[in-house]
């Protein structure tokens, strides 16, 4: 093939050839073949000056009309979402709506505004750097990502501002009637909206990661999109062919015929192999040698689990309470968890549900109050935090308890690393059932107390931890960070993030290895349990519990009942003895 010019955020080597391939991240998979629409955004970068004294309640009046303009209409946005939108874009637009009336944005913006007599855009944008730099520095990479809700909510604030109204633009000249793969910054849950009624093939854009709204709606809905592109928007035209491919996180800009020709077959195989997998819904997840295999889904928002359903999930294996407390400036209260737990509950229809308890970093406090931690990831996070606010987690355990009653509900803890989290939490949750019984409350009599594998501290001495819970879940997300002292968000080692590293592999074996002992149930809910490439590898150390996406159930079942776990046992055996990592390609052979 002719050489490329290629993209890969900051680097740009040019060629000759007008094709370009640019590289990013694939966050949903599948292949789009269009024309490009490129989704303006309003710049940041803004005026700046200074009003005069008489000036400043007037100013001040100007960005408070436009916060609360912005905030009705995400309201009327979600109160208006058809049958036939994302169910997850309503509770983002929630999250939107809510960070408009925040303090620490909108009253710390007026501030400003009359102690250094900035103009509105000028205060707004300056803290909104000061917010956004709070979330970059986070751990988490799903709170991370919520640096993005900042920065999206005052480029609609902005845009109300100058009155320029939508700043979407959904045609481009040219009359074809190709599919649309719509370019930009970022894309805002209100712009999704927008987006609904074009017909789009896929998304790209410069910002994102797997946890973006970006990503998050384009899985939920099928559509292949690639993020973290770096500077897709500026570097194609409307009108552009465009070539996504949503699993290998490339697009290719004007390709020529040859290529259109191969993706267009690709695409149809990929249309065909989903149409295939559909079929696997309902047939017994098992390996070729019988052994059965249980697959949950992962969750972040309650309306998935009708998501989880439709994938033939046997339940969920982590739904993530974060999103509850998150994007807020008060605490959700007991009956707001309790509805929304009991709601995936509910929707599970008898099928088991695991919540995880609050795992918030040290960096930001719940209460919009930042802190300052020498290294958060080490600091108090988790179920640190949780024991260090015995009210805040009294209050979520209630409401999980009560979710009980709905359907069987097991409670999992993120970061333990001593058995003393473990005593503090069952008497908390003690604590919690005297309250309801004292209410005339009713729970189940039976709940399962499980906790993350996620430090290494407890996947090495396992034993009594396994001894002590009714479950355990690896996390290998974390897992794999604090083994190899690896910030798979820092590009400088990034490259050194490796799920493959015997260290990592021995120490998830050895927590399954326990488990059997023991006899209570391992699962993986990290990004390793999705990732259908590695399912033999994990079939091979033991695992039996796969936890992920939804949209990766299929994948991974298919390769479940391709394989022979017997077989891949003593290959994987043989390989943890060696110092390389082991090559998930060879237990194919």
């Amino acid at each position: 093939m002719t050489s490329l010019a290629k993209v890969n955020n900051s680097r740009i080597e040019k060629s000759s050839n007008p094709m370009m391939c640019l590289y990013g991240q694939g966050v949903a998979r599948g292949y789009a073949i269009g024309r490009v629409v490129v989704m303006g955004a309003t710049a940041l970068e803004v005026v700046h000056y200074r009003i005069s004294d008489h000036a400043v309640e007037a100013e001040k009046n100007r960005l408070s009309h436009a916060l609360k303009s912005t905030q009705l209409e995400m309201q009327e946005m979600a109160a208006s979402l058809p049958d036939d939108a994302p169910r997850e874009l309503a509770a983002l637009l929630s999250v939107h709506g809510m960070l408009l009336s925040d303090p620490l944005l909108a009253d710390q913006a007026l501030s400003l505004i009359e102690e250094k007599h900035y103009n509105a855009e000028w205060a707004l944008t300056t803290q909104g750097q000061i917010l956004g730099e709070q979330f970059a520095a986070m751990e988490d990479e799903y709170l991370r990502e919520r640096g993005s809700d900042v920065r999206q909510v005052i480029e609609r604030v902005l845009t109300l501002l100058s009155g320029s109204g939508s700043s979407l633009k959904l045609d481009h000249e040219g009359g074809h009637d190709d599919p649309l793969i719509v370019v930009a910054h970022d894309i805002s849950p209100a712009e999704m909206i927008r987006l609904r009624g074009a017909r789009f093939a896929g998304f790209a854009t410069d910002l994102g990661g797997a946890t973006s709204h970006t990503a998050i709606v384009a899985r939920s809905m099928g559509v292949p999109a690639v993020v973290a592109l770096g500077h897709v928007r500026t570097l194609v035209r409307d009108g552009d062919m465009v070539i996504l491919d949503g699993a290998n996180g490339t697009i290719l800009v004007n390709p020529p015929e040859a290529a259109l020709q191969e993706y267009r077959r690709l695409q149809q195989s990929y249309l065909d192999e989903r149409a295939e997998l559909a079929l696997l819904k309902d047939v017994p997840s098992e390996t070729l040698d019988g052994i059965p295999i249980e697959l949950y889904a992962n969750i972040e928002l309650p309306d998935e689990a009708e998501l989880a359903l439709a994938n033939g999930a046997a339940g969920i294996g982590l739904f993530r309470s974060e999103f509850l407390f998150m994007g807020r400036p008060d605490l959700p209260s007991e009956e707001e968890q309790y509805l929304a737990y009991s709601t995936v509950v509910k929707a599970m229809q008898g099928r088991p549900v695991t919540i995880r308890t609050l795992d918030i970093g040290a960096d930001k406090t719940l209460d919009g109050e930042a802190t300052v931690a020498t290294n958060p990831a080490l600091g108090l996070r988790a179920i640190r935090y949780c024991l260090a606010h015995p009210d805040l987690f009294a209050t979520q355990l209630r409401a999980i308890l009560r979710a009980s009653a709905h359907g069987p509900v097991r409670i999992l803890i993120p970061m333990i690393a001593h058995m003393h989290e473990i005593v503090a939490t069952r008497a908390a949750i003690a604590s919690a059932r005297h309250e309801l019984d004292a209410r005339g409350q009713k729970y189940a009599e039976r709940i399962e107390l499980g906790a993350m594998v996620e430090v290494p501290a407890i996947a090495i001495a396992i034993e009594p931890f396994a001894a002590a819970l009714d479950f355990l879940s690896i996390g290998t997300n974390d897992l794999i960070q604090y083994t190899l002292a690896i910030d798979r968000t820092d590009n400088e080692v990034s490259s050194l993030y490796d799920p493959l590293h015997p260290a990592v592999l021995r120490l998830i074996a050895n927590t399954i290895n326990a488990g059997v002992r023991v006899g209570i149930p391992v699962s993986v809910c990290g990004e390793m349990a999705g990732d259908s490439n590695l399912t033999r590898l994990l079939l091979g150390l033991g695992l039996t519990v796969f936890s992920m996406h939804p949209q990766q159930l299929l994948d991974v079942k298919r390769e479940i009942r391709d394989a022979h776990t017997n077989a891949l046992r003593n290959k994987v055996a043989n390989a943890l003895n060696r110092a390389h990592p082991i090559d998930p390609a060879a237990l194919y052979h």
